[in-house]
């Protein structure tokens, strides 16, 4: 694991961690797609610590994964926001960053939680970016008060999506979800995890089944 520092265009120092691979894992050519995890919503104690699980477990597995803070999350500067609107431009800069400093050509965004609306903002907004992954997106209605000003670009965007959630989601029912997928272009692909919650979905016992998720979603995508 190595630390970065990025900067985005409106003088925000974001403090990242990247997880490389082990050299025996790159021989199958993951690391050419570089993994960026966004953590979730940084008003209720969301940060990076949130992602390395996932991110140390998908380094194993070939892939380049970056976590990072968000503004005004650890010792990243600014100051968080409500909406999520400002660190729309964390995550450009990361992806960014990521383009231009590691041997990676393709990027895939990976968003929990609060952080689902606001790497989907960012899909259509970055080249590299090959598809988009969301875990626990919320789509309800008491959510859409804070998030709802992102939903329109991730249901627009053609880029290939993957909506993970459990049945017992507290943010989005499964009506809501329909609804919402119902819409959206290009290739959309949902799993539904039964019985389960919001938060446990987000939780440490279930990085392995999201980081298999991930990697089954993202592999035909970088061929």
């Amino acid at each position: 694991m190595e630390s970065c520092m990025v900067s985005t265009t409106d003088g925000v120092c974001l403090q990242g961690r990247i997880f490389k691979p082990p050299q025996e894992a790159t021989k199958n050519g993951s690391s050419g797609t570089a993994i960026v995890l966004v953590h979730p919503y940084s008003k209720l104690g969301g940060c990076q610590g949130l992602m390395q699980g996932m991110a140390l477990r998908l380094a194993i597995k070939g892939f380049l994964a970056i976590t990072f803070d968000m503004r005004g999350v650890g010792r990243s500067t600014g100051r968080c926001s409500l909406t999520g609107l400002p660190e729309i431009q964390d995550v450009i800069a990361v992806c960014r960053w990521v383009s231009q400093n590691l041997p990676a050509k393709k990027i895939l965004l990976v968003g929990s939680s609060a952080g689902a609306p606001i790497a989907g903002s960012v899909v259509d907004q970055v080249e590299e970016v090959i598809g988009y992954v969301s875990i626990g997106y919320p789509f309800g209605l008491a959510a859409s008060v804070l998030f709802g000003r992102h939903y329109k670009a991730i249901l627009r965007s053609r880029k290939p999506k993957l909506f993970i959630m459990g049945t017992k989601d507290e943010f989005t029912s499964l009506q809501q979800l329909e609804k919402k997928l119902m819409s959206a272009c290009g290739r959309v692909q949902a799993h539904l995890i039964v019985g389960v919650g919001h938060f446990e979905v987000e939780g440490p016992a279930y990085e392995a089944r999201m980081v298999d998720l991930i990697v089954g979603f993202v592999a035909p995508l970088k061929q």
